[in-house]
């Protein structure tokens, strides 16, 4: 049944290519590219959507080289903090998906995917190197033993997602200014950068200056000419935030209420 089925699609096929009007080859081509299309592409590549050559090759498919050539010289990809991780990685359709209702970058960054690939560039960097040894260790957290992974205890991070570097990609979106490490991973998840789970400390604490950092205009003239003023608090010092602050809200002020001065 299999081999008459293709017998018919095969003469099929034959019949529509010796029908069709034959005006040039580059245009067959094209038609015929157009009608294998599985989709639309991304807006920065609409312009390849007759040039399937220019991303797959034959029986391969898509190769990250060729996704290289044109993208190695992206500098403000390449120059920015949080996305300066593409220079090492190289396997770009893994993330980055063409030929989709909506193409483009998957929804939300796949870490899973992020940490497989890094495992997969450590082996290959070095089978029997220490780079080769880690990827096996690691590869045993991944797949196996979890409790072999790192101490971290958020229960919201997949094995592999316990193997990335956070703050590789996240150091600027660090409101802890460095307080508190560079282990993300120990209170964030990779779904959501809030802790549903956080409960800040009693509202009469007096220690608020071991989380929080106070901003710049607290250590200027600003502080005691404005600040420490409104809030009645003429004497205080930065570090006695919990004069003048209230835990519901930064800017919401003892005696005061909102305050937005800065």
């Amino acid at each position: 049944m299999k081999k008459f089925a293709a017998l018919v699609i095969f003469v099929l096929v034959g019949t529509a290519t010796l029908a069709w009007p034959r005006k040039s080859s580059l245009l067959d081509v094209a038609v015929w590219q157009r009608q294998a299309s599985p989709g639309p592409l991304s807006p920065g590549h609409t312009f390849l959507a007759d040039r399937c050559a220019a991303c797959h090759t034959p029986i391969k498919g898509v190769e990250s080289s060729s996704c290289i050539v044109c993208h190695a010289n992206e500098t403000a990809l390449l120059q920015r903090q949080a996305t300066a991780f593409h220079s090492s990685v190289n396997e770009c359709a893994q993330c980055h998906r063409e030929h989709d209702p909506v193409p483009g970058l998957s929804p939300g960054m796949d870490h899973q995917k992020l940490a497989q690939i890094g495992l997969r560039q450590l082996l290959s960097e070095a089978p029997d190197s220490d780079a080769g040894l880690l990827y096996h260790q690691v590869a045993s957290w991944v797949t196996r033993d979890t409790s072999a992974a790192p101490a971290r205890d958020n229960p919201h991070l997949s094995s592999a997602e316990r193997v990335l570097d956070c703050s590789t990609c996240h150091a600027s979106k660090d409101r802890h200014g460095g307080l508190f490490g560079r282990d993300c991973a120990q209170c964030h998840a990779t779904t959501q950068w809030t802790l549903a789970e956080y409960r800040h400390p009693a509202p009469d604490s007096l220690d608020c200056a071991q989380c929080h950092k106070a901003p710049p205009s607290h250590y200027m003239e600003h502080f005691k000419m404005v600040s420490a003023k409104v809030a009645a608090q003429p004497s205080a010092r930065v570090r006695e935030c919990y004069l003048c602050h209230q835990t519901t809200a930064w800017n919401d002020i003892r005696n005061v209420g909102v305050y937005k001065h800065h």
